[in-house]
């Protein structure tokens, strides 16, 4: 088993607001009327939810989340935790309480599990493929609406490392803001853009994008803490690498563009320092998990 990780303050906040929009989502604010015409309400049962697939387990504090704010009174029993991982046949958590209410909260809560946990089993593939590296590997925003700190928290799961939160949190140059700069500064260069960032924004880190060697060693002379290396190729990020150590020693790099599980290990074998993926969060498939209850 893994250290066991857990949800900061921010994260639970976010997963409760998410929580309640799924359930006004499902309920509308009414009762559910297959489990009331179906189900007395004194009915009790006992429920596990259980792997049907190898992957990694991310949310499970989302089991909680979802029957408090069911009000609904279970007794909990966890087996597995978030960054464990799991198999076919394993049991994640067992809970005894209301058939009825437990019944009402089963998609909402595997709708969470299934997507995180699916995120934490794509991220765990590629960290498994950098292994042996320096190589960092980095989600990005590429993320449902809303569910960002949720997804990066999954990413943490599966063994990765978050790049920016948000657009509020760090400095990322990229083509279209530097299209934008130009039409004001029509002889400006990437390095004259880089040191307008840094005097609008002092202590922020500033990352550039670039895609070629050409626009490197323009950035290289104002010296960002990172740059960039849009979909390049591997002899493209070796002469990178190359141009970086002669130049800019101790800036990192990052590769980014044309990153999937068949790319990823040659990517990272050619020293770059950080590669980031989009699919991690955008494309992860959903982890097969199951309810099953018994009376």
């Amino acid at each position: 088993m893994t250290s066991q990780l857990t949800w900061s303050d921010g994260e639970l906040s976010d997963a409760r607001w998410l929580i309640d929009r799924a359930l006004q989502e499902d309920l509308h604010g009414q009762p559910d009327p297959t489990t009331t015409s179906l189900i007395a309400p004194e009915t009790m049962a006992k429920v596990t939810i259980g792997s049907r697939a190898h992957g990694r387990l991310a949310g499970l504090p989302v089991v909680k989340l979802v029957l408090d704010a069911l009000n609904a009174d279970a007794d909990m029993t966890v087996f597995k935790h978030d960054g464990d991982v799991i198999t076919p046949g394993d049991v994640i958590v067992s809970l005894r309480g209301p058939l009825g209410l437990l019944l009402v909260a089963e998609r909402t809560i595997l709708n969470f599990l299934i997507h995180l946990s699916g995120i934490a089993t794509v991220t765990s593939q590629y960290v498994d493929l950098v292994k042996g590296t320096k190589a960092v590997l980095l989600d990005t925003r590429k993320t449902l609406p809303a569910y960002r700190t949720l997804a990066k928290y999954a990413v943490r799961c599966g063994g990765g490392t978050n790049h920016r939160m948000g657009l509020y949190d760090g400095i990322l140059i990229k083509d279209n803001h530097l299209a934008g700069w130009r039409q004001q500064n029509p002889t400006g260069t990437l390095a004259d853009a880089i040191h307008e960032a840094r005097r609008r924004q002092p202590g922020m880190k500033i990352e550039v994008e670039v895609d070629t060697q050409t626009q490197l060693a323009d950035v290289l002379q104002a010296r960002p803490e990172i740059v960039l290396l849009d979909n390049m190729t591997l002899d493209e990020l070796r002469q990178a690498i190359t141009m970086r150590d002669q130049f800019a020693p101790g800036l990192l790099l990052e590769a980014s563009g044309g990153v999937n599980l068949k790319t990823v290990q040659g990517i990272a074998q050619t020293g770059v320092d950080r590669i980031s993926v989009g699919a991690l969060t955008h494309s992860a498939p959903a982890l097969d998990l199951g309810f099953d209850w018994s009376i």
